[in-house]
């Protein structure tokens, strides 16, 4: 079962993290943060004007609220609900990228790398702090971007 984030533009100018503070703080007390498993979805409420034509991923103040939200939890992807595409979204946020009306989000791929490779760096880390062992979500993660990591890689990080 999902969980709905719902976030407001007054949320994003302020850059309140309230909303999703609350959820994870709530679990964190109960030790049941890893209950959020590919969870969370953000559903943004951000009015634009009707002749706007970006995509909510180019609003400078929707991405500040995401590298706000990162920089508290940077270890959140392992939360995204990946099949609704919530981390692909989350990725855009922090990722530069252009739209491509045939082919969807094309990622600056230097910056691709280096987000795919620290968030794979972080979440090996807090994976191993919450006695998680394997690296399955890692690879699945990481292939989500057509990346392939292998075994080896992980031997690096132990």
């Amino acid at each position: 079962m999902s969980i709905n984030i719902f976030i407001n533009q007054s949320q994003i100018s302020t850059l309140d993290l309230s909303p999703v503070k609350m959820i994870i703080e709530d679990l964190e007390k109960r030790q049941e943060i890893l209950s959020l498993e590919q969870q969370l979805i953000f559903n943004l409420d951000y009015p634009r004007e009707e002749n706007d034509p970006r995509e909510i991923s180019e609003i400078p103040e929707v991405r500040l609220w995401f590298i706000a939200l990162d920089s508290c939890y940077p270890w959140l992807p392992f939360c995204l609900n990946w099949r609704e595409g919530e981390l692909a979204r989350y990725t855009a946020m922090l990722v530069p990228h252009q739209f491509n009306r045939s082919e969807g989000i094309q990622y600056n791929q230097e910056a691709l790398d280096i987000f795919v490779m620290q968030k794979t760096f972080i979440l090996h880390s807090w994976l191993t702090q919450n006695n998680i062992t394997g690296n399955s979500r890692l690879k699945a993660m990481a292939q989500i971007f057509g990346y392939d990591l292998d075994d080896s890689f992980f031997s690096l990080l132990n």
